[in-house]
This record gives structure tokens, C-alpha cells and sequence, in this order.
């Protein structure tokens, strides 16, 4: 694989200030039963990378200390790693909004039986990827026989409760085909509802458009067909300034596979994480098990080339458009 990483700090990103932290982005591990070319991750069947028990206690010693707002689930597909259940049943019973990046297709799977009432009865809001409402394109991306199952994880879901519920969110992920932005998001939206509804009878909460991120997998397929210094450019001319204001690493820490802290997913993958600052652990990584006692309160974000992602046209973080 093509890295995209030597290429990155070729630019001046405006610098970032962390507000707090209000949202912890726990990373289960990057196995995966799909292996999609927009992945930022690299995630799929033969990755071994997985949270192990002790962390995963370590994580909910975390959410034990207070502040934290709401845990968010990602990989791979998290669903994936054996402790998932018993995470989520925790983080619940502390009051934490729990959220699930799904691919959906991992709801059909025979090995994850009961996985979507298990996410129902702990009402726990799903972020389930479907990069389009075309079957042709769904599998293009994702694999054959991906949009059937996806369509059939979505029904279920809704059979459910979800997307009907008010406490049964349920929000789905556009991410582009190639080296392009996403169109606006209200308007895709809107499109979204009407063919999976006129189509499937599926109905959901909201669309979120996600920018594909010039790393791993995806830089990878840039660099190797020669997009990778187009796509920059169009990620450089669509910068908005106001945008960086919003970007969600300003209240989030994203966490490894392993409890290791990082500014975001993306700077996860790229291997960038976030060190102490005091004298006698300068350089070190920050893990889980220090955010009892380190304050990040005004800490500055690790930024590249990369963080144009987030702020090209109308902006793009994990929880979609920022404006």
C-alpha cells in the first residue's frame, strides 16, 4: 500500500485548539467483515488489531470519571470485537449516549445473531455507512451482495423501532465514489428518503455526508492513479475558514485499539498521536489510564494536509456537513 503520509505537510493548516473533551471515539479494533476502497481505516477480515479485555475496562474506567457526553463505537466494524456488548451495556448504565458506526452488512451475519436487538433494547444510536441508495454503486464500493444485505439490516432495523422511535436513531453515512466532495447534504438527504422509501419501505433519522480522507486505503488508490495532487487541490480550493471552528477533533479524543489517544481517527491512522506536554513525560503517548489526570483544555491539535478534509465546502466531520 501507497503512503500518503511523506505527502501531507506540504501546506500551512491553520492551527487548532482543543475547547474539551465531551465526546471519546473508541476505535474496537480494525477487523472488518468488509473491505471497502473508501476506508480510511484499511479495515478487513485478515486484520488482527483488536481491543483486549483489560482495555476495554480501562475505557469504562474512563467514562467513569465524568465529562464524557457520549462514547462513540468504530473500527472495523466494532461489532466484531467480543467485548462489545458488555462496553455498551456499560456505558449505558453510566447515563453515556452510545453511538454504533455500523456497516450494516455485519447485522446479517450469522456469527452476530441478535446484534441489532442487543443495540435496540440499550437504545443505543447507530451511524450505519451506505455510500448510495444504488445497488450498482453500493457494490462497486463495498463489494457484490453488500447493498442486498444492507437493505436487509436497514428493514430489520426499522421492524425494530429505528428511525420511527424517538429513542431509536437511526442515521446513515454518504461518502463519495472517487476523488470528488460530497454534494450538499440536505439535498442528498432528501433524495436518500425518497428512493430507500419508495424502493424498500426503509425510512431513517438523517444523512450524513463524509468527505473521503486522502489516507490509507483511499490515498493509497489516489496515489497509485495519479489523483492524489488533484484531489488535494480540490480540498485546498474549497477550504472555508469559519469551518475549522467546528471541526470535531475541538471536543473529541479518538482512542486505538490498544488506549492510546490521538486528536481524531484520521491522525490515528496516520500514526500522530497526542504526547505530553510536562517535563518529566515529554514525548511520551497519552493513554486512556491519563486522562484522569492530563487536561486538554486548550491543548493544540495535531494538524496536516489531511484536515483540509474537514473543512472543504461545507465541511466534514463524523457527524457529517459542520454548516
Amino acid at each position: 500500500m501507497l503512503d500518503t503520509l511523506p505527502r501531507l505537510n506540504e501546506r500551512n493548516f491553520p492551527p487548532v485548539t482543543r475547547q474539551g473533551v465531551e465526546i471519546l471515539q473508541v476505535n474496537l479494533g480494525y477487523l472488518c467483515n468488509l473491505q471497502c476502497q473508501h476506508c480510511h481505516v484499511n479495515a478487513g477480515p485478515k486484520r488482527d488489531e483488536i481491543m483486549d479485555a483489560a482495555t476495554i475496562e480501562q475505557v469504562i474506567d474512563a467514562l467513569k470519571l465524568g465529562g464524557i457526553s457520549t462514547l462513540d463505537l468504530t473500527g472495523g466494524s466494532p461489532e466484531m470485537n467480543p467485548h462489545f456488548r458488555h462496553l455498551v451495556s456499560e456505558a449505558r448504565n453510566l447515563g453515556i449516549r452510545v453511538i454504533d458506526r455500523c456497516n450494516l452488512a455485519i447485522l446479517e451475519e450469522s456469527y452476530a445473531k441478535g446484534t441489532a436487538e442487543f443495540l435496540a433494547e440499550n437504545r443505543v444510536e447507530i451511524v450505519a455507512s451506505l455510500p448510495c441508495y444504488l445497488e450498482e454503486n453500493v457494490n462497486a464500493q463495498r463489494g457484490r451482495g453488500t447493498f442486498e444485505v444492507s437493505i436487509r439490516a436497514l428493514q430489520r432495523l426499522n421492524e425494530l423501532g429505528y428511525g420511527n422511535a424517538p429513542e431509536l436513531v437511526l442515521n446513515l453515512v454518504y461518502n463519495p465514489q472517487g476523488a470528488s466532495l460530497p454534494p450538499s447534504q440536505h439535498g442528498l438527504e432528501k433524495d436518500y428518503k425518497k428512493q430507500l422509501y419508495d424502493n424498500y419501505g426503509i425510512v431513517f433519522n438523517q444523512l450524513l455526508t463524509i468527505t473521503n480522507m486522502p489516507i490509507k486505503r483511499f490515498g493509497s488508490m489516489l496515489l497509485s492513479t495519479n489523483q492524489f495532487d488533484d484531489y488535494m487541490r480540490i480540498l485546498l480550493d474549497a477550504h472555508l475558514p469559519e469551518n475549522v471552528d467546528s471541526v470535531m477533533c475541538r471536543s473529541m479524543i479518538s482512542i486505538d485499539w490498544q488506549g492510546n489517544a490521538y486528536d481524531c481517527d484520521f491522525n490515528q491512522m496516520l500514526d500522530l498521536p497526542m504526547r505530553h506536554a510536562d517535563a518529566t513525560r515529554q514525548g511520551k503517548r497519552i493513554h486512556i489510564t491519563d486522562l484522569k489526570w492530563v487536561d486538554l483544555t486548550k491543548k493544540p491539535v495535531i494538524v496536516m494536509d489531511h484536515c483540509y478534509g474537514c473543512t472543504a465546502g461545507q465541511g466534514s466531520s463524523c457527524g457529517g456537513a459542520l454548516g
